[in-house]
């Protein structure tokens, strides 16, 4: 099984060269006496990896504007082909202040579209009662006749866990224990619960799902291997970013993934990799980067107080001096990654490169992030972009296969 995983990876690195390129690699591989199955040489380029649009909004805004952004979006995702709408889950922070109940969130946008999957990226699995959960995504799978999915994530700061103090300090064991009640659940079994009185009692949810089995993802940040095993374990899919990784480290734990999968009993081909990536396609270079310098700065400098925030709460001493020290060099160094190495941020062609690079190393989904904090009007255009990029992907690489 490992060596069909590796004969995977090696066909989607081939996918991501040019014609020339790619048929320099095989005539030296055929000099070398290489033989690779026919599966590795028809394997098919960028257009293999579908498009859906991801929220974790930094920007303050009042009133129904708040949503208006997350509500345009989706009906252009619905109406333009876009696999999904992704809602994460925070608390207690601007930093995705918007998004503290992805559930209500895409229980409104189920009323709205007809065919976009509607995700949770993610369900903080332990700040939450499991049987609540299924409940409420069931509601979510019968508002919109089986479009829901979660990913699902064990939660980092302190602060959120003012919902569940208890269950902080093993929040990674729980998430396990938890989503095995949820898909129970979610399948119509019935579970064991205690009722108010001290009995147990053996509880289904209702309404019944619409799907037989609820799409799952796990959500890797990326820092280490860990929640990619887990994820392998499990039989489930991945939901990761560029955040603490580049593209050469995510190509290794998808591959650690796939293998762990296989290891398991699970079927590599069944299961996808999700990657949401900072999103604005603009016709010029020098006028994107203009475009997002400021926004992206000051996202990016929101994601450094909850950092600090983070390091306050875990940490006996309150001097983060280091922080405020650096912290201009931090956000420059943060933009000039996301643009050049770590986003979809440029040109069409610029952001086709970067498809390309992502679909070589197994990525299934691009979840393209959207508000980071640029206007409204102009991330909406760049949305429409999108759309015409992943279209023309598509054609190109059916000219290509043909």
């Amino acid at each position: 099984m490992t060596g069909t995983v590796e004969l995977q990876a090696l066909a989607r690195r081939l996918a991501a060269l040019d014609p020339d390129q790619r048929r320099r690699v095989e005539e030296e591989l055929a000099r070398r006496g290489v033989d690779l199955p026919a599966a590795v040489l028809t394997e098919s380029t960028a257009s293999r990896a579908s498009f859906s649009v991801y929220f974790f909004s930094s920007a303050e805004k009042a009133g129904r504007d708040r949503y208006r952004l997350l509500l345009a979006a989706a009906d252009i995702a619905d109406r333009r082909g876009f696999e999904a709408v992704w809602t994460p889950e925070r608390h207690f922070h601007t930093f995705g202040g918007p998004y503290p109940a992805p559930s209500v969130l895409a229980a409104a946008l189920a009323t709205r579209t007809e065919r976009v999957a509607l995700r949770a990226g993610s369900v903080v699995l332990p700040l939450h009662d499991p049987i609540r959960v299924a409940e409420e995504w069931s509601v979510v799978d019968n508002l919109s006749g089986g479009r829901a999915g979660i990913s699902v994530a064990s939660g980092f700061h302190p602060v959120d866990f003012v919902l569940a103090p208890d269950r902080f300090a093993g929040r990674r064991e729980v998430l396990v224990d938890h989503l095995d009640v949820v898909h129970r659940l979610w399948r119509g079994e019935a579970v064991p619960a205690r009722t108010g009185v001290g009995e147990e009692e053996l509880i289904r949810i209702y309404p019944r799902p619409v799907q037989p089995t609820l799409p799952t993802w796990l959500t890797a940040s990326g820092e280490n291997d860990r929640s990619f095993e887990l994820a392998g374990r499990l039989g489930v899919n991945v939901l990761t970013a560029l955040l603490n990784q580049n593209v050469d480290q995510l190509a290794r734990r998808i591959t650690l993934y796939r293998t762990t999968l296989a290891e398991h009993g699970h079927d590599p081909d069944a299961h996808r990799v999700t990657v949401m990536i900072h999103t604005f396609v603009g016709d010029s270079d020098d006028d994107v980067r203009e475009t997002v310098r400021q926004p992206l700065y000051q996202y990016l400098s929101t994601h450094l107080d909850l950092a600090r925030s983070l390091a306050a709460s875990l940490s006996d001493t309150e001097d983060l001096g280091d922080y405020a020290e650096h912290e201009d060099a931090l956000l420059e160094f943060g933009f000039e990654r996301y643009v050049e190495h770590a986003s979809l941020i440029g040109t069409p062609r610029r952001c086709a490169d970067m498809v390309r690079r992502l679909v070589a190393v197994g990525v299934d989904e691009i979840a393209a992030l959207l508000d980071f904090g640029v206007d409204d009007d102009l991330v909406l255009a760049s949305l429409e972009r999108l759309a015409g990029l992943r279209d023309e992907l598509s054609r190109v690489d059916g000219e290509r296969s043909g």
